[in-house]
C-alpha cells in the first residue's frame, strides 16, 4: 500500500464512527448510557480477538502492509502506554462524556465534543513535535470550522455556555482525555499486530465500563430489539473505527488523522437525516463541503 492509503483509512474511519451516533439513538431509548459505552466496547474487543484467534489474522495484517516500518515485539513499556490509553479513552472519557450529557444541552454538547479535534491537534504540536505546511493549517481550520456549524446548524444563540458549566466542563475533559488517547496511540499505531493492540483496548475498555454499571446498580437490561444496533456499533463503529483510526496514525500521524476523524460528524447527520429522517439544512451542507474541501487540502501535496 502507498501512503496515501492512511488519509483513506482516516476517512473510512470517520464514516464508521459516524453511523453509531443514529444507532446508537436508537438503542438509548431503552438501554442506560453506561450499559450501551460498555457493551459496544465489550462486543468490539470480542470480535477483535475472534479474528485474532482465525486464519482472517494474518489475512487482515497483512492488507495493512505499508512501507512504514512496524514493529513485531510488544514491549512492557507498550503495555504500559496501553494501560493508559484504555483509561483516558475507553474509561475516563466515556464516563466523563455520560455525566457531563446530564448536566448540559444537547447544542453544548454538540459543539463542545469538537474540542476533541483542537486538543489532538494541540498535543501533537506540542509534544509529539508534528508540524505541516502552511496549506496543512489552512485545511484544520476549514475542517474545524466545518465541524462546529455541522453540530450547531449554526443556531449559536442557542448555546448555554456560561450556565451549565459543570456539564460543559465534564464534557471538555472528556475531550481531553480522547485527545491525550489519540496522541498515545501512535506509539501503539507502529506495532505490526494493532488488531490485538485494538482488542485489548475495545475488550479491557468495555468490562470495566459494565463493571461501573454493575456497582452503580444499573439496570443490564437489553431489549431484543436493541441488540442488532448494539452488535452493529461494536463490529463496525468501536471496532473496524478504531483498527482503521490506528493504521491511520501509523501513515499520517495524531494531527492529521485527529482533524479527518472530525468529518464523522458530518457523515452522522447524514445517516440521521437518511434514517432517522431528522433534518439536513443548507447550512449543514455547506458546512458539509467546507469540511471535505479541509480533507482534500490535507490529502494534496
Amino acid at each position: 500500500m502507498t501512503h496515501h492509503w492512511g488519509y483513506v483509512g482516516a476517512l473510512v474511519s470517520a464514516v464508521l464512527f459516524g453511523v453509531s451516533s443514529t444507532l446508537n439513538k436508537i438503542a438509548l431509548e431503552t438501554v442506560n448510557p453506561l450499559i450501551v459505552a460498555g457493551l459496544i466496547y465489550f462486543v468490539g474487543g470480542v470480535l477483535l480477538f475472534t479474528i485474532h484467534l482465525s486464519p482472517l489474522h494474518k489475512k487482515i495484517l497483512s492488507l495493512f502492509e505499508t512501507p512504514t516500518e512496524t514493529e513485531t515485539k510488544i514491549s512492557k513499556k507498550d503495555y504500559g502506554v496501553l494501560a493508559f490509553v484504555i483509561l483516558c479513552g475507553s474509561i475516563i472519557a466515556p464516563f466523563m462524556l455520560l455525566q457531563g450529557l446530564n448536566e448540559t444541552t444537547a447544542i453544548n454538547t454538540a459543539l463542545l465534543l469538537n474540542t476533541e479535534s483542537l486538543f489532538t491537534v494541540l498535543i501533537a504540536f506540542a509534544f509529539l513535535q508534528e508540524r505541516g505546511a502552511k496549506k496543512d493549517y489552512f485545511g484544520i481550520l476549514l475542517l474545524l470550522v466545518g465541524v462546529i456549524f455541522i453540530t450547531t446548524n449554526g443556531e449559536f444563540q442557542k448555546l448555554t455556555l456560561t450556565t451549565e458549566v459543570t456539564g460543559n466542563l465534564l464534557i471538555v475533559g472528556a475531550c481531553l482525555f480522547w485527545g491525550i488517547d489519540n496522541n498515545l496511540s501512535k506509539f501503539l499505531s507502529k506495532k505490526r499486530d494493532i488488531i490485538m493492540i485494538t482488542g485489548l483496548k475495545c475488550f479491557i475498555g468495555g468490562a470495566v465500563l459494565l463493571i461501573m454499571s454493575l456497582i452503580l446498580e444499573i439496570s443490564f437490561n437489553v431489549p431484543l430489539v436493541s441488540i442488532p444496533y448494539i452488535l452493529s456499533v461494536g463490529a463496525f463503529s468501536i471496532a473496524f473505527s478504531i483498527l482503521l483510526f490506528l493504521f491511520a496514525l501509523r501513515e499520517i500521524g495524531s494531527m492529521r488523522t485527529g482533524v479527518i476523524f472530525s468529518i464523522s460528524s458530518l457523515f452522522g447527520a447524514v445517516f440521521a437525516f437518511a434514517i432517522l429522517r431528522e433534518t439536513f439544512s443548507l447550512t449543514q451542507f455547506l458546512a458539509g463541503l467546507i469540511m471535505l474541501s479541509g480533507v482534500y487540502i490535507l490529502y494534496r501535496k
